[in-house]
């Protein structure tokens, strides 16, 4: 039997050790600059305006309060918007995968007639729009003012995101497989649901991560487009409840406005909490794809 060759570890030498060291380093140091507005924003949320405002609270909370908490679980609507919220960001973002991913992958057929019309026709709109009011005036049009459709349908196309898509199935899949589905009788409807799908859980992850993340911040179309409260998603919501908060400030003097602005501030990291935290916790279930997804989709010339 052949004798097994063991592999001599090389030293370390002094240079390396350094390199080494630095790197470790400044990597702890970016983490610690990303994680910890984090968790201020968490403790100041538990914590006594006064204290946060002293530079008191620094690493944990002190004189536990949860009275942001309790002014925002008190709204009546809150449950209502964030149920919105919900039900927009799912919603959204199946709708934004159901017409992207198909558009992506049709532009890289090269017997698509005109594709590279077409893919110009995507682009252009990354660059110039049609401005606020001819949106508005459309949207009215096809009656989806103050309808949950409006915050689905008039924004799910995405000319960026049909781009990466784009080049991640050029990049990833490759002609063989659709010549060799050809030869066993599979047509293109049925080749991109049982080969390229399956392939492409990276990109669709991504793409996916990104249309929530968007849908669930937004309230500017919120703003624009829905008047009925009951149709709301939570972050418009939470924007109202400060400036009403911020408002009353300025009609009242003394204790009272004392008062106000510390709730106000307890409200601002509370709502802030309240409205990250459940993406927050999605993002680590897609993090597995979301690098292979993004770098093999970048664009490239």
């Amino acid at each position: 039997m052949a004798s097994k060759i063991k592999k001599v570890k090389k030293p370390t030498t002094l240079n390396e050790k350094i390199f080494n060291f630095v790197v470790y380093g400044l990597s702890v140091l970016l983490i610690l600059v990303i994680i910890y507005p984090l968790w201020f924003v968490i403790i100041a949320s538990f914590s006594n305006p006064a204290d946060v405002a002293s530079g008191a609270v620094w690493f944990w909370p002190k004189s536990w309060s949860l009275k942001g908490y309790q002014v925002l679980f008190q709204q009546p609507l809150l449950w209502r918007s964030y149920f919105n919220t919900i039900f927009y960001t799912l919603a959204g973002t199946a709708f934004g995968l159901l017409v992207n991913i198909p558009v992506a992958y049709a532009l890289t057929r090269k017997d698509l007639f005109g594709r590279k019309w077409i893919s110009l026709l995507y682009v252009i709109p990354m660059f110039v729009t049609g401005g606020l009011i001819p949106i508005y005036l459309v949207t009215k049009n096809f009656g989806l003012l103050n309808t949950i459709w409006v915050m689905i349908i008039p924004f799910a196309v995405s000319p960026y995101n049909i781009i990466v898509a784009r080049t991640f199935f050029q990049e990833s899949i490759p002609e063989g497989l659709w010549e060799a589905a050809q030869v066993d009788g599979s047509g293109t409807i049925r080749y991109f649901f049982t080969i390229v799908l399956p392939l492409s859980k990276a990109i669709l992850a991504v793409i996916g991560l990104w249309t929530a993340v968007g849908i669930w911040n937004s309230w500017f179309n919120a703003l624009i487009y829905l008047t009925n409260p009951n149709l709301q998603p939570l972050q418009l919501l939470l924007r109202q409840l400060l400036i009403m908060n911020q408002t009353l400030q300025t009609q009242t003097t003394g204790a009272m406005a004392s008062e106000l602005a510390q709730t106000s501030q307890m409200m601002q990291y509370a709502s802030i909490v309240i409205s990250t935290l459940p993406i927050m916790l999605v993002y680590p279930f897609l993090q597995k794809y979301f690098n292979q997804g993004v770098m093999v989709g970048a664009i490239k010339e």
